[in-house]
């Protein structure tokens, strides 16, 4: 069984200082957080395709299905095994294709499509949303604080500042800092 999940922030781990997802179940309690890769992470942050964006490379997908007569219904994020997701596109006709975690949800974004989860996947690893984003009069763990230090402000800000933010840590970062 699937569940239906939302993009509830994309922040940067502080320790790791890698692009995180959080995702949020539909109508749930429960959040999972997915670590990406850089480049997905700002196709994520540069958020639903629209007739003014400049075409990105995930943006040929669709049009290719359309051209072999199908459409891209939906990703799911299908297991977890060894602390490693996997994902898969999934078409109208029922078929799926095993993809990277990070690129199914870049494309999930990009084209507006639904994210679902398996049950058992979000069972392990979900966690309560209250307990990873907080609000700031209730964050004992210091969560929102951390938010606020692994991208310089503070947790609610509109998603441009958060954008921007995050382009501003991606020129800075370099390949070591991922060792």
């Amino acid at each position: 069984m699937t569940r239906t999940m939302h993009v509830l922030r994309l922040i940067v781990h502080a320790r790791s200082r890698q692009p995180v997802l959080l995702l949020g179940e539909a109508g749930g309690q429960r959040c999972v957080p997915v670590f990406l890769r850089p480049p997905q992470a700002e196709v994520i942050a540069a958020g639903r395709r629209d007739d003014s964006s400049t075409a990105l490379t995930q943006d040929v997908l669709l049009p290719v299905a359309a051209a072999l007569g199908h459409t891209l219904d939906s990703v799911e994020i299908s297991d977890l095994t060894d602390g490693v997701y996997t994902a898969e596109l999934v078409f109208d006709d029922g078929t799926r294709l095993a993809v990277k975690p990070s690129d199914a949800l870049a494309i999930a974004v990009r084209e507006g499509l639904s994210i679902g989860m398996a049950e058992h996947v979000l069972d392990e690893v979900g966690q309560p949303i209250e307990d990873v984003l907080p609000s700031d009069s209730a964050d004992e763990s210091g969560i929102t604080a951390q938010a606020r230090a692994a991208t310089g402000g503070t947790a609610a800000e509109p998603p441009e500042e958060q954008l921007q933010q995050f382009r501003e840590f991606i020129d800075e970062v370099s390949p070591d800092d991922f060792r």
